[in-house]
């Protein structure tokens, strides 16, 4: 009896379950097409080339599902309440009638079951034809072929939406017995009678805390473009950007709290707008609404900006580094040598000495000076180490049997070895010049992301003459004449750097460097022949080329070099690749006096390097596109279900105007500037926010190559098409149905 009531009020009740069951639905269906990727990857034929990364992908959607369902259930209480508003007077009916509150309880119960298990349905035959859809998506991400297609289904996709289902069902369960076990039956019977209690504000504070709230935002917004993100994740900086994020959560709960008084004292003073047609009866309605939901209004601005931000910056540094993989890829393998610089071994060399002091006990004078001697194990090197002999210390296998040296010579065609010298002279305290430097003789300001306390200790590396034409020679490209006073400038990074070195040439500034006054060789920085190592992003943020002879005569130590190889005829990408990945361990690299002069860094092939900036494009989209969809579903359904529990709380109003003979469809235009509004104000409050955000992320990505978020404008508007506008037009055609409702009970009265 109880299941045959329950089935029948959901039949009756259906379009009060319908924001329930389409948040639901859209949650199971984006839950189980997410959770399958790791099916995708394989179908699409990642995993053939970048083994792994089903499971990592797997893995982090996993967690960040679990994250979401917790949201998608406070969500679904939050849906509960707008049905539990609207059946209060029913659930007390059956109470009055001799029902106790267990058997009301199970009917709710049944009720939730009923509708969960069809948006469990609905979802899964959605998620289903959603995930092999996505099939051919994920292999465009991944740049793969789709060799053998099939219908799939996960096992293990399907659990986790159950599993995340089961728990959404569960607390909203427990949300709605807690309403009917505590509320009194003449509660229950009254609730379609009691309206929210609305607290009148004045218009002057209101304005003020409006005014302040707005100028909060703006404060926040200068700091934040004054100040960019905070990329180096130093404390000050971390400090500056928190109150920064505190100002702007602040000032747009502010704008939002003391919109309602401020606005409706505002637009009365237009009285031409104001008394015509049910101006007055929309804008104290919407002013009534804004004071009780200002908070929540708030909430969904900052929601909204996450939303849109994740999405837009994302997509585009996929797109970035897709666009920077290729210069940043010359050759087939790079590896790189650091050496020590001087306040490196120093402390090094301390540390070495207090560990064999330590070690030692109490020795007497005469050994603890062996000692120290004997610690002190790091050096800066006197000159550039021959990397392709260096590599011969490599040991592949070592410690078995077949352990045997690392010959890279034998499967190497033609290399370049690329050195770049220390901008501080070995007796000097500062740079032979700096970014600083240059910024200030071209009068611009240092890039946003450069760290300003460090500008002046930081300069360009340097790179002698000679050496950078045989990188030239090595590229195929032309090399290039210095002469006795001459120098050029050389970057791979974005357009926020290079624009300072290219005015720099461009407008022949002269540098004065080791007594002798240079002048531009060339007007451009040459991008394309900057690249020293395999990277999906520029590494390369300004090295000055010098003439070998000053090069010389300044005394630098050497900072870095890059071995640079392409593989021999003979031997294909493969077999290279295969080769250089072998698991080995890196050999000492020492000088005659037995010192430690330098360590390996990274080495890359290009191989590994597109699959890298492959599966960084795969897991930035989906988890941008994931995350993006779902908040912004989440904001929807709160903003429906506050307009619609706004309806059902004025439909005795609008079956007073409608008795008065105000026409339906006016009453419904009043109800769609209402929503309108509500829909509209958060989003264009979050496309700010936004905006904002995205100036300081793209000046920062700037940097590395640069990012334009064009290409994910398409993708973004979407999005919120698809999830913001549906939702908003669910949201008026069953207001639209509930004023015809409140319409005709009054011709039936």
């Amino acid at each position: 009896m109880l299941c045959k009531i329950a089935w029948g009020n959901v039949r009756r009740a259906g379009r009060d379950y319908l924001v329930y069951l389409l948040t639901l639905t859209l949650a199971v269906t984006v839950f189980y097409a997410f959770n399958t990727i790791s099916l995708q990857v394989d179908i699409a034929g990642v995993t053939k080339q970048n083994a792994g990364m089903g499971e990592t992908l797997g893995g982090i959607i996993s967690g960040l599902t679990v994250f979401l369902g917790f949201v998608m259930g406070f969500l679904m209480v939050y849906a509960n309440n707008f049905i539990m508003k609207r059946r209060k007077k029913e659930f007390g009916l059956y109470q009055v009638l001799g029902m106790s509150r267990g058997q009301v309880a199970r009917i709710m119960t049944l009720e939730t079951f009923f509708v969960s298990g069809a948006a469990l349905v609905l979802g899964l035959i959605l998620g289903l034809a959603l995930s092999q859809v996505m099939v051919f998506f994920t292999a465009s991400l991944f740049k793969t072929q789709i060799a053998d297609f099939h219908f799939f289904f996960s096992l293990g996709a399907f659990m986790m939406t159950v599993g995340c289902l089961v728990a959404i069902f569960l607390v909203t369960l427990v949300f709605n017995l807690r309403v009917v076990r505590r509320a009194r039956i003449i509660d229950l019977m009254r609730a379609s009678r009691q309206n929210e209690t609305i607290k009148t504000r004045n218009p002057w504070i209101s304005a003020l805390v409006f005014v302040v709230g707005l100028a909060a935002i703006i404060v926040a917004y200068v700091r934040l473009l004054h100040d960019g993100l905070p990329y180096d994740g130093q404390p000050e900086a971390m400090n500056d950007f928190l109150i920064t994020t505190v100002t702007v959560v602040a000032g747009t709960i502010l704008f939002f709290f003391g919109l309602s008084g401020f606005l409706l004292k505002a637009l009365q003073g237009v009285r031409g707008l104001y008394w015509r047609g049910l101006n007055m009866v929309t804008l104290r309605q919407l002013a009534a609404k804004v004071n009780t939901v200002s908070f929540s209004m708030a909430v969904i601005a900052m929601i909204l900006f996450l939303a849109i931000t994740s999405v837009t910056t994302g997509m585009s540094l996929a797109d970035t580094m897709n666009n920077t993989v290729e210069r940043g890829t010359p050759v087939d393998y790079t590896r790189c040598l650091v050496y020590w610089g001087p306040s490196v071994v120093d402390e090094m060399n301390a540390e070495a000495d207090a560990q064999a002091a330590a070690s030692a006990g109490a020795p007497s004078d005469a050994e603890a000076v062996a000692q120290r001697t004997q610690a002190a194990r790091y050096a800066v090197a006197d000159g550039p180490v021959d990397l392709m002999a260096a590599s011969a210390g490599d040991t592949i296998d070592a410690g078995t049997p077949e352990a045997h040296s690392f010959d890279l010579d034998s499967i190497t065609g033609d290399y370049v070895q690329v050195d770049g010298y220390d901008s501080i002279p070995r007796d000097g305290e500062r740079p032979v010049v700096t970014l600083k430097d240059l910024c200030d003789k071209v009068g611009m300001d240092l890039p946003s992301g450069v760290d300003a306390s460090s500008v002046d200790s930081l300069g360009l590396i340097v790179m002698t003459e000679s050496n950078y034409n045989d990188y030239l020679r090595f590229r195929g490209m032309a090399p290039v004449e210095l002469g006795e006073d001459g120098y050029t400038i050389l970057s791979d990074m974005g357009a926020t750097v290079n624009d300072i070195y290219n005015k720099v040439l461009g407008e022949g500034i002269e540098l004065e460097i080791g007594g002798r006054t240079l002048h531009p060789a060339q007007d451009r920085v040459p991008e394309d022949a900057s690249t020293f190592q395999n990277s999906m992003m520029g590494m390369n943020s300004g090295t000055i080329v010098l003439p070998d002879d000053l090069v010389a005569s300044l005394d630098l130590a050497p900072y870095y070099s890059y071995l640079m190889v392409n593989y021999a005829d003979d031997i294909s990408t493969e077999e290279g690749d295969a080769y250089v990945q072998e698991e080995r361990t890196f050999g000492d690299i020492l000088n005659d006096a037995g010192e430690s002069v330098a360590g390996w860094g990274v080495e890359a092939t290009r191989t590994s390097t597109y699959e890298s900036v492959d599966s960084m494009n795969g897991l930035i989209s989906y988890l941008a596109i994931y995350i993006g969809f779902v908040l912004v579903v989440a904001c929807a359904a709160i903003l429906t279900i506050q307009q619609l529990s706004g309806v059902a709380d004025a439909m005795g109003n609008y079956r007073i105007l409608s008795e008065l003979g105000t026409a339906t469809n006016e009453i419904a235009h009043s109800v769609l500037v209402q929503q309108t509004i509500f829909f509209l104000f958060p989003l264009v409050v979050g496309i700010a926010h936004a905006i904002v955000a995205l100036k300081g992320i793209i000046e920062l990505v700037a940097l590395f190559g640069g990012m334009s978020i064009g290409g994910t404008v398409g993708l973004t508007t979407l999005i919120f098409v698809v999830a913001y506008g549906g939702y908003f037009c669910v949201t008026y055609l069953m207001s639209r149905g509930m004023v015809h409702e409140a319409a005709r009970a009054r011709h039936a009265a």
